[in-house]
């Protein structure tokens, strides 16, 4: 949609805005000198979970995530917020301060905001944040022979709708809201290692558009083409259960329509459901995608892991026959 407001502002009428209007990414970016450059974000939503703390927690780490996806680090952030005129206010000051919590965690600052009354509520963040010029990465710049590391576990599309229906379990639920709780912070400094950061040609963070819309999206920008090893796809506890009982989502659904069309499956069998939950499945404050060279992508995987943090090789790119193609290489024994 926003593509349409690109002829009114000419890429060299702004030489500044690095990043913007002239292809999809997951936040702008504006130079401010010649060493450094500002990273602007927006993102919220209506609750997908009970407990106000966690929404507001739950929103902010998704929301400050595009600035981890550029390769900055979050500097302040304003909150975005609709609230019916009846929500009590300690449930209100509930989600505020989960966001903030979050802020905090961040490294940044809440610095103001805007409310306004709503039937439904929702929160988010208008981020701010910072890169050093020579360590920003987009979600093109991928190249033949890096392998994609994937810094979260897939599910939560699924296990937020089987929740809703008090189908999940209360150990995997717990799992699911923790990771999606979790900043992308460390994994986001992790690539910007001094000793990795020139192997590390592409990042993008999995949100809406699931696997694999988002490496799509990797695959287009880099002008090369990934295949996909769903085999090595981590997924959630409980997502498994969730998907034999039937739950799913419309996001899904969309996501199977669209990018489906764009992938072929390397396998003499159909995908199973769970296998398309793997691949279709929207996320909320998913992980970051890291698309990291040869070399520099087994010393990635061990300072992640270092880190604490989830560090699975789930595509590799190769050379563009079809630039934009998504493969899928299905192990023989379907999985679920």
């Amino acid at each position: 949609m926003l593509s349409h407001l690109g002829p009114q502002f000419p890429p060299d009428e702004h030489p500044e805005l690095l990043v913007g209007l002239a292809r999809p990414d997951d936040a702008a970016v504006y130079a401010i000198d010649d060493q450094r450059a500002l990273v602007q974000t927006l993102d919220f939503f209506a609750p997908l979970v009970d407990d106000p703390h966690q929404f507001g927690a739950i929103a902010a780490a998704n929301a400050m995530s595009d600035v981890y996806a550029m390769g900055g680090r979050v500097l302040f952030a304003l909150n975005i917020a609709a609230f019916p005129e009846n929500l009590p206010p300690d449930v209100i000051a509930d989600v505020l301060r989960g966001g903030a919590d979050k802020v905090r965690e961040a490294g940044a600052v809440i610095a103001g905001g805007h409310t306004i009354i709503d039937e439904e509520p929702k929160y988010g963040l208008a981020v701010t944040g910072e890169v050093a010029r020579h360590l920003i990465r987009t979600t093109g710049g991928a190249q033949p022979g890096d392998t994609i590391i994937l810094t979260k576990e897939i599910g939560t599309g699924v296990l937020i709708g089987a929740n809703q229906q008090g189908a999940v379990s209360d150990d995997h639920w717990n799992a699911a809201v923790a990771q999606m709780m979790t900043l992308n912070r460390d994994a986001a400094e992790a690539a910007s290692d001094p000793d990795l950061a020139q192997g590390i040609h592409a990042i993008a963070d999995v949100t809406g558009f699931g696997l694999a819309g988002h490496l799509h999206e990797m695959a287009e920008l880099s002008n090369a083409a990934i295949e996909i090893d769903l085999g090595a796809a981590p997924a959630l506890g409980g997502l498994a259960e969730a998907v034999a009982a039937g739950f799913g989502s419309g996001g899904q659904s969309r996501n199977r329509d669209y990018y489906g069309a764009r992938l072929t499956v390397d396998a003499q069998r159909e995908l199973t459901t769970f296998e398309e939950a793997l691949l279709f499945d929207p996320q909320t404050s998913g992980g970051l995608l890291i698309a990291a060279g040869i070399i520099e992508a087994p010393h990635l995987i061990h300072e992640l892991q270092r880190r604490g943090v989830i560090a699975t090789p789930v595509a590799r790119v190769i050379e563009p026959a079809d630039a934009g193609h998504l493969s899928v290489q299905a192990p023989e024994k379907p999985r679920v």
